[in-house]
This record gives C-alpha cells, structure tokens and sequence, in this order.
C-alpha cells in the first residue's frame, strides 16, 4: 500500500514544545514536508501527551479549545490558536475499526488539540482547514500500540493522514537554552538518532519496538518511552499492506533533541 493522489502516507513526526514557532528552519521544513503529498481529507493525530485507557478521542460535537499542557512560557505562548474543523465521521470510523478488534472506544468532548498535535500542525496546515481528531495512546506496551496501529489502516482508504507525533530522542535534561537551537547534541542523542536512522530504513520493525534492549543510550533517550510510542502506532498502520518503507522527512537536532521525522508508506 503506498501514497497516492487519495491515499495519504503514515507521518511519525517530532513535535518539538511551543518555541518550535520562533524557529525558522524546523519551521520551513515543516511547511514543506506537507507540500510533498495531497491535502487530505481529514487527520487522525496520536500524541505522546495524551496517554489515557480505554482508547479516548478527542471532541467532535463542541469545538476544540486547545489544551496549553505546558508550563513556564511567555504568554504569547497561550494565545495561539488553531481551530480546526471537527471530524465526527473520521471518529466514528475509528471507533468503528477498533472496536471491531477489542477495543472500547470513549468520546471526551472536554478533550482539545494539546501542543504534541496542535503545535507541528500550525505548522504544516497553517490554514487549519483540515478536519482533526485526536486519540489517546491506551498503553505504552509495543506490541499492543503496533497491533492498535493495525486496526487504522484502513482510514488511509478514505483519506485520512494518520499522524504519530513524539520525538526521536527525548531527555529534556539535555535541554539547555544557553547552547541554542543549533548546538551540538549530547553523544547519547546523536546514537540513538544514528540508529534510529538504519532501523527505519530497515523496516526493522522488531528492533524498534525492542528499542529498549536493541538501541545504543536507549534509556538515555527516552527515559520514559511515550515520546518514542507514537511510532508503533505509525509502524503498525503502515505495515498492514506488508513491509514498511520509510523515507527521513526532517532530520537534525534542536536543543540537544533528535528532531528526525518519516514518512511511511
């Protein structure tokens, strides 16, 4: 199953915290990764920030306020918006696939965009034309992730761009605001990144999901692996159709961070 014209590929993206706005490059890369496949007709977004059992998706019948998961920031961080239209069939449709396979679905109408959705499509679809929904990670367990990814696939046969949002390596304690975006990342990061890299484009599929005892610094990286878990959800939808083609859309550091990103079809 590839992309095409009606078929939108599979995004693993890093989403970087609200600063990302102010950066020019991750920025621009952003924009133009979207302009690389067809505007879709909606977007399912799983992010690390919104971990919560039984599957849960986001607001389809009020509209979605924001959720500024973030604390410590200037106010202008606050003050964005993104109002995206609302994506009732596209969350019926999910619901409609995971409970086919075992899943209880919930509806959260207080539930909002949070920064690990709204942030990297500010971005990407600056119109906020396209209709969303989120849906929340049940668990942090690879294989249960890999097979939840699985049940989505189809949605891609209507349109939908499924998006995992987290980041490639994620220790916010190598995060350090005197050294600037640019600086050079700590060795432990530029491990993992490397590879992260050669796995993907292995489609090892089982490495990644074994990172844990698999990569080099892996603990290092993600000290706690819901930064990392939104790639399952990716990996799994894409390997549906067979093996997993993975092409590197960003890649590079910010704060010390690996920002690397894919596309899958």
């Amino acid at each position: 199953m590839t992309a095409t014209a009606t078929r939108p590929p599979i995004l693993f993206l890093s989403h970087g915290a609200p600063p990302l706005a102010d950066d020019r490059t991750w920025t621009r890369e952003l924009k133009d990764w979207s302009g690389t496949f067809s505007k879709p007709k909606d977007i399912l977004m799983i992010s690390a920030h919104w971990e919560n059992a039984p599957v849960s998706l986001s607001a389809t019948q009020r509209p979605q306020e924001l959720v500024y998961d973030f604390w410590g920031f200037p106010q202008k961080y606050y003050d964005v918006r993104y109002d995206a239209p609302l994506a009732p069939e596209l969350a019926d449709e999910v619901e409609k696939l995971t409970s086919q396979h075992g899943h209880h679905v919930e509806r959260d109408e207080t539930r909002g965009l949070d920064h690990g959705a709204y942030v990297p499509l500010k971005e990407m679809f600056p119109k906020a034309d396209v209709p969303v929904v989120q849906m929340s990670m049940p668990t942090l367990d690879p294989k249960g992730l890999f097979e939840l990814g699985r049940t989505l696939a189809p949605l891609r046969d209507r349109g939908t761009l499924i998006v995992g949002s987290g980041f490639t390596t994620h220790n916010l304690r190598w995060f350090n605001p005197a050294a600037g975006p640019d600086g050079t990342p700590p060795a432990a990061s530029s491990e993992f990144d490397h590879w992260a890299e050669e796995a993907m484009a292995r489609g090892d599929v089982d490495s990644i999901l074994d990172f844990i005892h698999k990569a080099p610094a892996a603990r290092e990286a993600h000290p706690r692996s819901e930064h990392w878990a939104p790639l399952y959800v990716a990996l799994g939808a894409a390997s549906a159709s067979g093996g997993i083609d993975a092409q590197t859309a960003i890649d590079g550091f910010w704060f010390g961070l690996s920002k690397r990103s894919w596309t899958l079809t």
